[in-house]
């Protein structure tokens, strides 16, 4: 198995030595390069090509946002999975990492497993957003623009020029299915996780998602987590499928 190339990018040496001495112990991961701000950071993945990228938000010179920003418009560079490491005071920053590009969220005190297992998944092009901040994000998103429709936009969704529809109408382009897929995509569950729940071949889930962010104009897995939060589904589950199944069903 190709082990996942990592970068590191955290101005508190602690932190960036604690991230080096736990991934050095997870079998199959690399980490292939490090810096104490975002101004290293595009030159730094033109060298390493790393897989996946956990980048702190809060820096000195250059933050987070910033560098994420010259990275995502660097022409010829490699585009990593960026993971961002956030705290609970951090949301409008966060809300900037998502318009920037970030695919995935983490809190700083995430426990190692699951830091291990957001960085295998971002790799597979599932990347993982810690259910404390999504809801803390959707629930700043909701206080400063008072409404479900401006939220949706304020979370990156394209908007036509017309006043977006609030609610679940928000969510009219989806199909059935790709609702059911955004409501557990919402409730950061991986892809496996919602192919099992929903009866689906793995692949039929990420056609599903890939088919919802191309319908509602977003970007990634956080914008469609925030829009299905925002129209009222999220945590809906749909009814169990009769009889016995002997395996996906499409």
């Amino acid at each position: 198995m190709t082990p996942v190339r990592v970068v590191l990018v955290d101005d508190d040496a602690l932190v960036l030595q604690g991230l080096r001495l736990m991934l050095a112990g997870a079998p199959g991961i690399d980490v292939v390069g490090d810096a104490d701000d975002g101004d290293g950071l595009v030159d730094l993945v033109r060298e390493a090509t790393p897989d996946v990228v956990l980048l702190d938000l809060r820096m000195p010179r250059l933050d987070g946002v910033a560098a994420l920003r010259d990275l995502r418009r660097a022409p010829d560079v490699p585009q990593p999975a960026v993971i961002v490491l956030t705290t609970f005071d951090a949301e409008p920053v966060v809300l900037d990492a998502v318009r920037a590009g970030a695919s995935g969220f983490l809190l700083k005190h995430t426990p190692p497993a699951d830091i291990v297992r957001a960085i295998r998944s971002a790799a597979d092009g599932e990347p993982t957003v810690s259910p404390a901040v999504l809801r803390r994000l959707i629930d700043h998103v909701a206080d400063t623009s008072g409404d479900v429709g401006a939220a949706r936009a304020g979370a990156g969704a394209a908007t036509s020029g017309a006043a977006t529809e609030a609610g679940a109408d928000s969510l009219a382009p989806l199909t059935d299915r790709e609702r059911q897929v955004a409501a557990a995509v919402a409730e950061g569950l991986g892809n496996a996780e919602i192919a099992r729940r929903l009866y689906l071949s793995h692949g039929s889930v990420k056609a599903h998602i890939s088919s919802a962010l191309t319908k509602l104009g977003l970007e990634n897995r956080t914008q469609l987590a925030i829009a299905a939060h925002t129209a009222g589904i999220a945590g809906t589950r749909p009814s169990a499928p009769p009889g016995p199944r002997a395996g996906p069903v499409i």
